[in-house]
């Protein structure tokens, strides 16, 4: 579904990401483990084309997508759920699931905001209140479905347990789970690295800008490097 080749990306003059290349099969999780500052976000950001690349190549689906607006990239399936979540909070959880279908003119989203209600049903609870009033295991709920809004075929999500107490962090990780089931496919940042290899079909890990490891999430959780730097083992 998602094949990226030789990908580099800057800041002004300083590179960020140099030459990653990674691939997602249709139907996967993969999981991107690294420290703060490696490159992920970026990577993410370069993905849904909020930052630009200065060299290689993203396709998707068969279609190189470098000089496409973000707007085209969600109107062919991409859709992220950012860091942070970054929900519109003066506006209430029913409109900010409508801005999810922002790209939309079918006569099917009301029966697609009635679906994330039934998926997640403490925000059905909260429809008509600000998104700004939800606690922050809501505030991820609410950023996921605004998502899935767009009917997307790759989720990117990043850091989507960041903040939120240990309960609340087994429930997001449950919910995307059920994602995949749906027939989605995920790539996903995520720094509870234990967690998030415990969920992915594959795994990558970066430092400083490069792809260093790869394999299936078994085997990263077993290799003694992953364990001694990113599961505290």
């Amino acid at each position: 579904m998602l094949r990226i080749e030789s990908l580099c990306s800057r800041y002004g003059r300083i590179e960020v990401l140099h030459g990653i290349s990674l691939d997602v099969q249709a139907g996967e999780i993969v999981t991107l483990v690294g420290s703060n500052g490696a490159g992920k976000t970026t990577l993410l950001r370069a993905i849904s084309g909020v930052q630009p690349v200065a060299g290689g190549v993203i396709n998707f689906q068969g279609k190189t997508i470098n000089t496409l607006p973000p707007h085209r990239r969600v109107m062919l399936g991409i859709a992220q759920v950012p860091e942070g979540r970054q929900v519109f909070a003066p506006l209430s959880v029913e409109d900010n699931l409508r801005l999810g279908a922002f790209t939309r003119a079918d006569s099917d989203i009301r029966r697609d905001i009635d679906e994330m209600y039934q998926t997640f049903p403490a925000l059905a609870e909260k429809r008509t209140e600000t998104a700004g009033t939800l606690s922050g295991g809501q505030q991820q709920m609410l950023a996921i479905a605004r998502a899935l809004m767009t009917r997307p075929k790759l989720v990117l999500l990043d850091e989507p347990s960041m903040g939120l107490a240990p309960v609340l962090v087994e429930q997001i990780f449950s919910i995307i789970a059920g994602l995949k089931a749906r027939g989605l496919t995920i790539l996903l940042v995520e720094q509870n690295a234990n967690a998030a290899l415990g969920i992915a079909d594959r795994a990558y890990v970066i430092e400083t800008g490069r792809i260093v490891m790869s394999g299936s999430g078994r085997e990263l959780s077993d290799d003694p490097r992953v364990r001694h730097a990113y599961l505290g083992i």
